[in-house]
């Protein structure tokens, strides 16, 4: 029996969610830029919008480890839970949680992520951050997970 769209459309979007955080991690601005996220990519954190127009306009201040995401180490995702899905586009409410080396937590963050099918690209998203539940690293900085 042929799986339902939908349900396709939610286990690659999982799958895009965890591959998205190995590549975040590992620090890969490659992958991000040709595999993980859609362009324009849009977020919505601090009061401010952010728009990345280009793969190449992709930057993340949590990997300079600068002011507030000094001593980051890695993310992870606490939870990720289905909110609403279709066969191009599917919605995640997440929460994750930033590191430091010796495993002390940073911050935890809430947010609305939204998988989406564009061009053919299986998965690729954007994410809107919806506010911190600790010490917030990226307060008054432009950081991506």
């Amino acid at each position: 029996m042929t799986p339902h769209p939908i349900d396709t459309a939610v286990r690659q979007a999982r799958e895009v969610m965890d591959g998205f955080m190995v590549a975040f991690n590992a620090e890969d601005a490659e992958a991000m830029r040709k595999r993980w996220f859609n362009f324009p990519h849009v977020r919505f954190h601090g009061g401010r919008v952010t728009i990345m127009e280009r793969p190449e306009d992709f930057h993340s201040t949590v990997w300079e480890r600068l002011g507030e995401a000094k001593g980051w180490a890695r993310t992870a995702w606490d939870y990720v839970e289905l909110v609403d899905a279709g066969p191009d586009k599917v919605h995640f409410r997440v929460q994750f949680t930033r590191y430091r080396a010796d495993g002390s937590a940073m911050g935890s963050y809430k947010s609305l992520y939204i998988v989406t099918l564009q061009n053919g690209l299986v998965g690729a998203f954007r994410g809107d951050r919806a506010g911190q539940m600790r010490d917030d690293p990226c307060a008054s900085a432009d950081c991506t997970s």
